[in-house]
């Protein structure tokens, strides 16, 4: 009977689809591992190919070299160095699964199949993946290993089945993407395991942006006692070992490292600066180009950019129109000359000229509206998708979510871009995020240190800055407002008069439930963008666009 194993927690950054570039990163966290005396390293949910695959998984060309991968990588296993416990896509008699196997001894050792399959929000595992029986423990080397796939973790019945079938550590393969809280979350159902069992437990997930996910690591081990014993650090690649022992009849985990726990605005912004600079990277864009306005949303965008690729890579425009104030112009300037980024000017006066004497026939006799405001946003849009196309670089939109809830954005105009790291945040968040940001620099980013926009970016009125005069609450309420109803109809589903019975003007909260409904069109159309709350547009809140309910009341008798 085994006293002492060493176990190695690896949290790596895959690319869905890169199969051989996976199998290296496992390759190198062995090596790393097996440096440091480990018997066994542990990785993340579906590892070898990303997650999520989604259809991709589907190809039969694909399961077939996930397996060419996974039967390479256990034959190294016969080396004498650690055995690697993986996360993969595996076929069983016609069925296809989300695994995890014990690549051990040259040969895979012992398969165990995922039996919970999320299907809400951005998951949808019931698609592509039949569900596996409840598992037994793996023997690992004269210890019995309870192994469970990510949501497994979220039930009780998993868990027990391991207790009774004799589990002495519980490991847990993870996928489980940032949100606000919910590392919070993970902790709470991992704490309720360990004392529903007894056991410690190991939790390892993955790191690294993947589209509009963001898989933030953060690694841990929770002893016996419920104390936590070592945690890798968030939103970074890292091996950690963990040593442990036999004593009487439970195994301990000695105190290892424990990384410092984020601040909710702190982890907010890792997560856009990982999501950005990976969805950049991943795709091969050579940088990032966008609209600077002099406004705080395309400030913080264009921080968030310098932060993720550097100042060098990131190229901003500022695209005065005859109502561009001297204020933005300059404001415009100074945040460009703060992150250290290029910042050309391009006047779409010229534009806007063409544009009238094209129409004027068409417009004749018809009162100016929002048509020719759309005509200056567009132009913009114009103007940076052609930048684009010459230089190769990816237009970052820089609209918040507060303006995409309720359809203050231009299709075509604003709203272009190849991604969008405020989509899934308020406006009330933006103004936090930016003063966190000018206070301090997180880790791991690239931008300067110390202010990277000017106060009177943060002060400023917001306006968009189409006709003379605007500012944004001549249209919108105060954001304070529109945030407070907006994250109860989004996020927490509530009924317009349920919203209203917590003191909101009733006029006020229909007004923006009936732009919210009618903005999904637009919405439906927007770039992708890091996933930062529970119901993100796109993937986590999917309405119709043709829908005809509306929220005015009615109750059933």
């Amino acid at each position: 009977m085994v006293d002492k194993i060493s176990i190695a927690l690896a949290q790596i950054n895959p690319k869905v689809g890169a199969i051989l570039a996976a199998a290296d990163e496992i390759r190198r966290a062995r090596s790393e591992a097996a440096n440091a005396g480990a018997d066994l390293v542990v990785f993340g949910e579906l590892v070898l190919c990303g997650y999520p695959p989604e259809d991709l998984v589907r190809k039969p060309v694909f399961q077939n070299q996930i397996e060419v991968a996974t039967r390479q990588l256990a034959a190294e296993t016969g080396d004498g160095g650690p055995a690697i416990l993986i996360g993969a896509p595996w076929r069983v008699d016609g069925y296809l699964y989300n695994a995890a196997l014990l690549l051990d001894g040259g040969e895979i050792s012992q398969i165990r199949l995922k039996h919970e399959l999320p299907n809400y929000g951005v998951f949808d595992e019931k698609r592509v993946f039949a569900e596996g029986p409840l598992p037994g423990p793996i023997s690992f080397r004269g210890l019995r290993l309870g192994v469970m796939i990510c949501e497994d973790m979220w039930f009780e019945d998993v868990t027990e089945c391991l207790n009774e079938s004799g589990a002495e550590i519980l490991v847990i393969l993870n996928g489980s993407p940032y949100e606000v809280n919910k590392y919070d979350t993970r902790l709470n159902h991992s704490v309720a395991r360990v004392s529903e069992s007894n056991l410690p437990l190991i939790y390892v997930n993955l790191v690294g942006g993947q589209d509009e996910l963001v898989f933030d690591g953060g690694s841990y081990v929770i002893g016996a006692d419920c104390s936590l014993r070592a945690r890798a650090p968030q939103f970074e690649k890292k091996v950690l070992i963990t040593d442990w022992q036999r004593l009487e009849d439970s195994w301990v985990c000695e105190e290892g490292p424990i990384a410092e726990s984020l601040e909710e605005s702190d982890a907010t912004y890792r997560a856009m600066v990982l999501g950005l600079r990976d969805y950049v990277g991943k795709n091969n864009f050579p940088g990032i180009l966008l609209g600077l306005s002099g406004g705080i949303d395309s400030a913080l965008s264009a921080a968030v950019a310098v932060d993720a690729i550097g100042p060098e890579r990131v190229h901003c425009v500022m695209m005065p129109s005859p109502y561009t104030s001297q204020e933005s112009l300059e404001d415009a300037a100074t945040c460009a000359a703060l992150l250290g980024a290029e910042l050309d000017t391009i006047n779409i006066t010229p534009a806007l000229k063409v544009f009238d004497k094209l129409l004027a026939k068409q417009f004749t006799d018809k009162t100016p509206d929002t048509t020719e405001e759309n005509i200056q946003a567009r132009s913009r849009g114009l103007t940076l998708m052609a930048l684009s196309n010459k230089l190769g670089y990816m237009v970052l939109s820089t609209g918040n979510k507060s303006e995409m809830s309720v359809g203050y954005s231009t299709l075509y105009g604003d709203m272009c871009g190849g991604y969008s790291v405020l989509k899934d945040v308020y406006k009330t968040t933006v103004y936090d995020l930016s003063r966190r940001r000018n206070a301090s620099k997180p880790e791991d980013c690239l931008g300067p240190v110390g202010i990277v926009m000017p106060e009177n970016i943060i002060n400023k009125p917001p306006t968009a800055e189409l006709k003379p005069d605007q500012k944004d609450q001549d249209t919108l309420p105060p954001y304070d407002e529109l945030d407070a109803v907006l994250i109860m109809l989004i996020e927490d589903d509530m009924a317009v008069d349920d919203i209203v019975a917590k003191g909101h003007d009733q006029e006020l909260v229909h007004r923006v439930w009936r732009m919210l409904d009618l903005a999904e069109y637009k919405r439906r159309q927007a770039p992708p963008g890091v996933k930062i709350t529970r119901r993100a547009f796109g993937r986590d809140r999917r309405y119709p666009i043709t829908n005809g309910f509306k929220d005015d009341g009615y109750r059933l008798l």
